[in-house]
């Protein structure tokens, strides 16, 4: 008869991953087990309980197979139930290898354009003998699954607004102890965190890294507002990836921020800050044009509003608001020449005062320790700028120069924090 398992979830630069199995044991460990003693195999399913059958990469949707097979186990120690190592602790912890070059570890996929959480049903063998107080144990097998263990996104609260006509799904996150009264950055998700699964949009990239120590204490507190739109921020009602440079949620999203603001009078209405991701980059720029005086400052990352969509008239309102960009060079799904580098150059020679650009040349990963086939830090697909902003990279601007306050190097958070409307 099987036994049961835990596994341990965190939300990396690329999404969230299983980052550790913990075994519980009917004894005591004696020692730190050998890293080949155990074999984990997962089958990765669907709310059908069908194996998926997943695309091979974010670029090949085309290109599917059947996601399930063995996963390589990096250590393995005695722990306690958290995973954490300790002597003698009742427990086995499997550290998993995870990132991009092991999708089979990972919580999410999108089989079908949107990312929704899948079933992962591991089966853990022991294949060699572990010691404990009591003596060697064996022929264990782990395949009934107890629950995650997450830290990453179990402040977020979840609701939904009451608009008749649009309600919004949405994330949200109240620190305490702080001020008395909290500033508000509201996240727009990229396409793929589209859906009716809410965690998506604060899960699906590292948008809880804002909720984390680091972010927070730039603002001594700050609340968050991620919602979720059905389908794409960009749908002007075609549900297509057009180029009108219109949102059909428009008016449902300025309904459910109002109505998050009357729920939350905590909130300083005077240092509301948006910004979003490609889709969510779109529609940023699309609500500080539509609604020039309610934020106190945008940072639209791979934003995909073209930039002939954009009227003289409206780059007038927007030079008039603090801007930080952030896009790479090498996107080769939202096209900065289409896009953020004319709208910048023409805030530019409107006389924009308050406006910064982080231009990556490419996206390298710098933090998780990832590496490509060839050894070298992985490189990512060069839309995902918002992996330097989550990782507070974004401190340089157009030129190349760092961002200073007050003689220090200051990157888009703290010069959010800094950012209040008259």
């Amino acid at each position: 008869m099987g036994r049961g398992y835990f596994t341990k979830v965190r939300v990396t630069d690329f999404g969230p991953y299983v980052t550790k199995i913990i075994l519980p044991l009917p004894e005591k460990m004696k020692k730190d087990p050998d890293k080949d003693s155990f074999s984990v195999y997962v089958e990765r399913r669907d709310s059908h309980g069908e194996i998926m059958q997943l695309p091979k990469n974010w670029l090949e949707q085309d290109k599917r197979e059947p996601s399930a097979g063995y996963c390589t186990v990096r250590d393995c120690y005695m722990a306690n139930l958290e995973g954490e190592r300790t002597d003698g602790g009742n427990c086995i912890a499997l550290e998993m290898a995870y990132g991009p070059m092991n999708a089979l570890a990972a919580e999410i996929s999108a089989p079908d354009g949107f990312n929704i959480s899948i079933i992962s049903d591991y089966r853990i063998t022991q294949v060699k003998a572990v010691e404990t107080e009591k003596g060697k144990l064996s022929g264990l097998v782990f395949d009934k699954k107890f629950g995650t263990k997450c830290t990453d996104y179990r402040d977020f609260c979840e609701s939904v607004s009451h608009d008749p006509k649009c309600p919004l799904r949405y994330g949200y996150y109240i620190p305490q102890g702080k001020a008395e009264k909290k500033p508000l950055i509201i996240w727009l998700h990229g396409a793929g965190e589209g859906g009716e699964e809410t965690k998506i949009a604060y899960m699906g990239n590292k948008v809880t890294a804002m909720a984390a120590p680091g972010i927070q204490d730039a603002f001594d507190g700050c609340c968050l507002f991620v919602p979720q739109c059905p389908t794409m921020w960009l749908d002007d009602g075609s549900h297509e990836y057009g180029r009108t440079g219109r949102s059909m949620y428009t008016e449902a999203l300025k309904s459910a921020i109002d109505e998050f603001l009357d729920i939350e009078p905590c909130i300083d209405r005077s240092r509301i800050y948006i910004g979003g991701d490609s889709n969510g980059g779109f529609m940023t720029m699309r609500m500080c044009i539509d609604y020039p005086d309610f934020f106190a400052a945008a940072f639209p990352v791979c934003e995909a509003l073209y930039d002939e969509t954009i009227s003289d008239e409206q780059i007038r309102i927007l030079s008039g608001l603090p801007i930080w960009f952030v896009h790479a060079k090498n996107d080769p799904v939202v096209l900065p020449a289409e896009t953020v580098d004319a709208t910048y150059r023409r805030l530019q020679k409107a006389g924009a005062q308050n406006l910064h650009f982080s231009f990556f040349d490419r996206i390298v990963d710098i933090h998780e320790g990832w590496t490509g086939e060839d050894g070298r830090p992985f490189e990512y697909i060069g839309h995902f700028a918002w992996i330097p902003l989550f990782n507070r990279d974004c401190n340089f601007d157009y030129d190349g120069s760092p961002v200073l306050t007050d003689g220090k190097k200051t990157d888009v958070f703290d010069w959010l924090a800094q950012q209040r409307k008259a």
